[in-house]
């Protein structure tokens, strides 16, 4: 069954732009034109991903990222002319999987929506359970508890901390968590990584993530 985007879109040429090529790839594609009409457009379809525009009428990107958190886990991409570290940051607060600031390459676009499916479906196969110390990380059911309370982490935090623990004392490369966890190459994204590795610290309230100076991020095996 072909998966289904939602584009909230206020420029028509650009919901052109990406529905086109999106269809040409399989993809069911719905549209929507401001803020209102996205969050009808989420309660009418079953979506399996949204990309979705910051600077919105009537209710912009961020307020309705908030409003489908509140309901669904569905990948949320942001797509936007706001490029500042603080925008992006906010975008991931508000539990984002992804940003891409325009102009983009609608290539650029169709890799990372094909990463976020290959991830989702991998992690539907995975039924394994890890526990690390307060941690517990059911793959299957994308859920992480710390010290038994759940801590609610958006799809790519979650894929970072299930690689760590799964790989517990090795040392990751920005680039390879960019590769292994997004599904591409892109350069100047590295900066996604700092953003997601630093909110996962303060959602777990933990801090097992380690930076390994000039070289990236690990978890220490747990009987170091």
């Amino acid at each position: 069954m072909a998966k289904t985007i939602l584009i909230i879109e206020d420029e028509i040429a650009i919901q052109n732009i990406l529905a086109e090529p999106l269809r040409a790839c399989g993809y069911e594609v719905v549209t929507a034109s401001d803020g209102l009409e996205g969050i009808n457009a989420f309660h009418t379809h079953h979506i399996d991903l949204i990309l979705l525009d910051i600077m919105l009428p009537k209710i912009n990107g961020y307020a309705v990222c908030e409003m489908v958190r509140q309901e669904a886990q569905t990948p949320i991409i942001l797509l936007t002319a706001l490029d500042t570290e603080d925008n992006q940051i906010k975008g991931f607060d508000l539990l984002a999987d992804d940003y891409i600031t325009k102009p983009f390459s609608i290539k650029l676009v169709l890799k990372r929506v094909e990463a976020l499916f290959r991830r989702t479906e991998a992690a539907d196969m995975d039924t394994d359970t890890l526990r690390y110390k307060e941690l517990q990380i059911s793959a299957k059911q994308r859920q992480v508890l710390v010290s038994g309370a759940e801590v609610i982490l958006t799809q790519s935090e979650f894929d970072i901390l299930l690689l760590f623990l799964k790989n517990q004392g090795r040392v990751f490369t920005r680039d390879e968590l960019l590769n292994l966890v997004w599904g591409y190459e892109f350069i100047g994204e590295e900066k996604s990584v700092n953003f997601h590795i630093m909110n996962l610290r303060k959602k777990l309230g933990v801090d097992y993530i380690e930076t390994v100076r000039g070289v990236g991020y690990k978890i220490a095996k747990e009987n170091q």
